[in-house]
């Protein structure tokens, strides 16, 4: 290419708009046209920004290692789109990314030094300004973004803390509880045998107890108290003497006084005592069994969901399904989604799997359920929607606050515009949403508000191609750390007595 068309070149480019020919020959002059073969690297991440790249044809993926695998994060596919020469401003610059060449390209390389030389000679004040711009820029989003990461993650993690902390808690009661249940039973098999019984009598007993069924489950309080006294009044006609330690669990198995009666033809004396005592305790172990399983079951699930969401030891594109992730993040938010919060599920029937990057769409689902519910300040209906549309999936996170105002509405994708005061909300605007869903799965995301119902409605492609129209006027994304379906239960539903649990598992 000779050196007018060269200068007739780059007098096309926009970032070179302005320049004269006197200065695009110079500056054609002292860098270098590479041509780079698809596939080939023109610069790496971490290494220093030595140059500056300029695309003058094809196209190059700008790529980061994360985990233990390449990612792509942004491209250069337009000519003009630049990348590097940091050094020039930063002698600590180094390449944020790989610049992988998408196709056959061709590129103009500039030193750092160079760059730093001509800025200085022809716009002397323009280079004070960027250097100065750099260094602060740099310094202020790195601090304010670490700050913003760690209250967004410090939160997160008390509330997982608090939702694994129920459970832990449950369970270590029932577990303690457990130990002194077997030890009575254990005691009252040995006042079985000093009372004499016969084998047959032993059996006739455990039989006894196999006639019962919990089922508690249905009584109110207020019965169950009642059940609680009569029981308490026919064993103390019948001399027992830890009424208060056997009546309850015999009333919440669901004994009536009728079972008490053949209990009483069965044995009498000490023995009656020992036997009711035994059957209570059976009772009362199954029941605590249950609770413990229930309980580290809760936890599993959580820890599940905890991988789920942060997508550890996972790819960072994935064939996944979206719902997954939503109960994830439910999951994860799940502090903020009690009490007053009734969430609502309206996942499609036949929703195809996607090709994402699968943790970066948890961060946009956080984002807008953490939205949804400061919209609703607490208190209100959450619905969380899943539909198929073509060949694209539609998921629509709504809520029933005021709505957002047309003007707010206008600017709600726009960098650090919020609404919010200092220290609310998760720290991730709807821009960085906006991006993950554009840039990185070449989706769309709308909002529908209008007073008493917001929508947030994000469009993706089951399948990420190229080809695929983008939105221009956006920056390439930084990448999002990458991290098995959890059963998430709605947190509006009663929840199920362990006696409901323990018919519901007993064996015939």
């Amino acid at each position: 290419m000779g050196k007018a068309t060269h200068i007739d070149e780059l007098r096309s480019l926009s970032v070179l708009e302005g320049l004269t020919d006197d200065q695009l020959a110079e500056l054609a002059r002292r860098g270098t046209e590479v041509r780079v073969e698809a596939g080939a690297d023109v610069f790496r991440e971490g290494e220093h920004a030595d140059f500056w790249w300029v695309l003058l044809d094809g196209a190059i993926d700008l790529v980061r290692h994360v985990g233990r695998e390449d990612a792509v994060v942004g491209h250069m596919d337009v000519p003009g789109r630049w990348a590097g020469g940091f050094r020039a401003w930063d002698e600590h610059g180094v390449y944020l990314a790989t610049g992988r060449a998408r196709t056959d390209a061709r590129v103009l390389r500039v030193p750092a030094e160079v760059l730093r030389e001509l800025i200085a000679a022809w716009f002397p004040l323009g280079g004070h300004l960027i250097r100065g711009l750099y260094g602060t820029a740099r310094s202020i989003e790195s601090t304010a973004r670490q700050r913003e990461s760690l209250v967004t993650l410090g939160t997160l993690a008390a509330g997982l803390a608090h939702e694994i902390n129920n459970p832990a808690s449950a369970a270590t009661r029932a577990a303690d509880d457990l130990e002194a249940a077997c030890q009575t039973l254990l005691t009252c098999l040995r006042r079985l045998a000093q009372s004499e019984i016969s084998a047959e009598q032993f059996i006739a007993l455990d039989a006894l107890r196999r006639e019962i069924e919990p089922q508690a489950a249905g009584l109110a309080p207020l019965a169950l108290a009642d059940r609680e006294d009569a029981l308490s009044s026919w064993l103390s006609r019948h001399g027992v003497t830890r009424d208060w330690i056997i009546a309850p669990p015999l009333a919440a198995a669901g004994v009536d006084l009728a079972w008490c009666e053949r209990m009483a033809a069965l044995l009498e004396g000490p023995a009656l005592e020992a036997g009711l005592e035994w059957v209570a305790s059976a009772f009362s172990i199954t029941a605590l069994l249950s609770e413990v399983m229930d309980s580290t079951r809760r936890i599993s699930d959580l820890v599940a969901a905890v991988r789920s969401y942060s997508q550890m030891d996972r790819a960072s594109i994935q064939h996944i399904d979206v719902t997954d992730g939503l109960e994830s993040t439910l999951v994860m938010l799940g502090y903020k989604l009690r009490d007053g919060v009734t969430v609502v599920r309206d996942y499609g029937a036949d929703i195809p799997r996607i090709d994402a990057y699968a943790g970066e769409l948890n961060q946009v689902w956080t984002i807008l359920i953490d939205n949804a519910v400061d919209a609703m300040d607490g208190a209100g209906t959450l619905r969380v929607a899943t539909r198929a549309d073509e060949s694209d999936v539609v998921i629509e996170i709504g809520d029933t606050g005021p709505g957002m105002p047309p003007e707010v509405a206008a600017r709600a994708f726009e960098p650090f515009y919020t609404t919010k005061e200092v220290g609310k909300g998760s720290g991730l605007g709807l821009d960085i949403a906006q991006r993950i869903v554009v840039e990185r799965h070449r989706g769309t995301i709308t909002i529908d508000s209008r007073p008493g119902e917001t929508v947030l409605r994000v469009r993706i492609p089951a399948l990420m191609t190229r080809d695929r129209p983008r939105p221009g006027g956006l920056p390439d994304l930084p990448r999002w750390p990458p991290g098995a379906r959890p059963d998430v239960e709605n947190r509006t539903a009663a929840p199920t007595s362990c006696w409901a649990r323990v018919r519901a598992t007993r064996p015939a």
